[in-house]
């Protein structure tokens, strides 16, 4: 493996300006391409960030001999078909959250990953924020008893443009797949297990789209979390980790904390307090460099069958909303 470890970035929207600003504070990370359907916007995105190679098509950057990552910033809807096209050609893959669109493709998906035998991580930013492993240590520890319940709220107030893809349907938009995915795989970070029930309720909006949600997870000895996400209501975005003998309270933003703090018999008795780095995505991105120099093909923090447990549980909860992407109807054909 090469000193550095080179990235290349496929799409130039919002979340891939970000990675490509998170790339920039790592020094064993150099970002040599980026693509886009535009020759206009890669160009443009390479200025910005000053990268070497810029492309109008995807496949050449599969293609790029001198490429060892892809990250993929796409909408859900084509996390499949873009990283399957990396993947063939050898490329290791973060993919941002959700994996897919459903739990069928994330099957393929890992499927693929292992046939080709290459890196694959779900890009999840809260499993490897430095305070939120040293909570998941103290729930491991004990300091809270046996975890009972999850409470988890990630919603946000967002004004999008009519074929935005957070709300248009035919891109996997939606509040389960972009907020929702972070309250039921912080569940499944700290029971470390699937459900054996999981329903939920929600709001679908004008353009078809589920605008806010809840859901209710049961798992094998009674515990429960329970969960709630939205794009259109705003919140407070805190985490609960409740036990037979205190609780675990993570403050807004608990995605992205800052801070946590033990309580037991309602009293204060321990704080963990750290910045974040950057914007964040640079955890990320940490993550894969330490797999990838290590010679790992998955992260032990997102393992690749926990991503898709994770979308089994979303397309239950989805199930009885009616709740249908093109990309399942695809499954069905």
């Amino acid at each position: 493996m090469n000193k550095e470890i080179r990235w290349g970035i496929l799409s130039t929207g919002h979340i891939s300006n970000k990675f490509a600003e998170a790339l920039k504070i790592l020094p064993e990370a150099e970002l040599r391409a980026v693509a886009s359907r535009s020759m206009g916007k890669a160009e443009e995105f390479a200025d910005k960030h000053h990268v070497s190679k810029a492309y109008a098509s995807y496949q050449e950057l599969a293609n790029d001999p001198e490429v060892d990552v892809v990250y993929i910033g796409t909408p859900h809807a084509f996390h499949l078909e873009n990283a399957v096209m990396c993947m063939r050609k050898g490329k290791s893959v973060l993919c941002e959250k959700a994996l897919t669109i459903n739990a069928a493709e994330a099957r393929e998906m890992v499927r693929i990953a292992r046939e080709e035998n290459v890196f694959l991580m779900e890009a999840m930013i809260p499993r490897h924020i430095p305070l939120l492993k040293r909570v998941v240590q103290w729930v491991k520890e004990g300091r809270i008893g046996e975890v009972r319940m999850v409470k988890a709220t990630r919603c946000a107030r967002g004004e999008f443009a009519p074929g935005a893809r957070h709300l248009e349907p035919e891109l996997g938009g939606g509040s389960l797949l972009d907020v929702g995915v972070y309250v039921i795989s912080f569940a499944s970070q700290i029971f470390g297990k699937p459900p054996v029930e999981a329903v939920g309720l929600a709001h679908i909006g004008e353009i078809g789209s589920d605008e806010q949600g809840a859901a209710v997870l049961k798992y094998d000895k009674g515990e429960i979390a329970d969960l709630s996400f939205a794009l259109r209501t705003e919140a407070v975005n805190e985490a609960y980790i409740h036990g037979t003998e205190g609780y675990i309270k993570i403050p807004d933003l608990f995605a992205v904390p800052t801070k946590a703090c033990l309580f037991k018999n309602k009293k204060e008795m321990e704080v963990l307090e750290e910045p974040i780095i950057g914007n964040a995505l640079y955890y990320e991105a940490e993550e894969v460099i330490r797999c990838m120099k290590k010679g790992l093909k998955e992260s032990p923090f997102m393992p690749m069958d926990e991503s898709i447990e994770i979308m089994e549980v979303m397309d239950r909860i989805r199930k009885p909303w009616g709740l249908v992407y093109p990309n399942d109807v695809k499954e069905t054909e």
